[in-house]
């Protein structure tokens, strides 16, 4: 049997990068699919096209995670077409502004922190308040930021900061209701976030430099740990954060 047979995930930010790998690999181990994007459609349609191929169940659905009563709307009708849903993966973000705070329009710090932590707040909030949950798991993806700490970003580093203890106080409310919460912290990844590591091999090899393992890292690379998590392998554990970074926060905390 499969590690997720017959759950109902939703994943937000599902379209791309981190999501989207965990999106196929929940498919792989037979959960039903729920790929949420904000704004690239024909992204979200080709990759539910693409779990219905190799044999899975997928839907998809346009969804700003900041707007707190879409996200309620949006659960509605996936409690419609595909019932309670059993995992929900907390992974629609946006990058710093890398604009001092001096500088920095309260506009951009209010979308950071809208997106990054009221988003999850909603999910996880209409996630749990489901007519049919009588277990289920959270999976936030937060940041090696939210302890690591670069200038020119700060509401970037407050919100992954916030994240991992909102998860942590979040497992501690839900864990004797059969409900497990984890977070991940990934470190330098291959998505969108990362573009100018992606389109310019020489940022990506020098930023390498500083990673033990020699290497940025892959979506797959995280998809992997949010699988472990999801599934009945991982039972026992709740309020963890993993980092999958390669080695490199613990190398910049030795002064690399």
């Amino acid at each position: 049997m499969k590690k997720l047979e017959n759950k109902v995930a939703l994943i937000t930010g599902a379209d791309a990068g981190i999501g989207r790998a965990i999106a196929l690999a929940y498919a792989a181990e037979g959960a039903k699919v729920v790929i949420i994007y904000h704004s690239d459609e024909p992204a979200a349609a080709q990759l539910a096209d693409q779990i219905k191929k190799e044999g899975g169940k997928a839907i998809y659905f346009k969804l700003d995670v900041a707007d707190e009563a879409a996200v309620k709307e949006v659960f509605s009708k996936v409690n419609e077409q595909f019932g309670t849903v059993d995992l929900l993966v907390n992974n629609a973000a946006v990058n710093g502004s890398k604009t001092p705070v001096k500088d920095m329009p309260t506009h951009v710090f209010d979308t950071c922190i809208k997106t990054n932590l009221y988003g999850p707040f909603y999910c996880s909030r209409a996630f749990l308040n489901q007519p049919g949950l009588k277990d289920g798991n959270i999976i936030f993806i937060s940041s090696i930021h939210e302890e690591i700490n670069t200038a020119g970003n700060a509401e970037y580093n407050a919100s992954k900061a916030a994240i991992k203890n909102f998860s942590r106080s979040l497992a501690l409310e839900v864990a004797d209701k059969g409900i497990r919460v984890n977070n991940i912290a990934p470190g330098m990844i291959l998505t969108d976030m990362n573009k100018e590591a992606m389109e310019n091999e020489q940022v990506r090899k020098e930023k390498e430099q500083h990673i033990p393992a020699k290497r940025a890292g892959k979506p797959e690379d995280i998809s992997g740990i949010a699988v472990f998590l999801a599934s009945a392998e991982s039972d026992y554990v709740t309020g963890a954060t993993f980092v999958v970074d390669g080695g490199l926060s613990i190398n910049i905390g030795q002064g690399a």
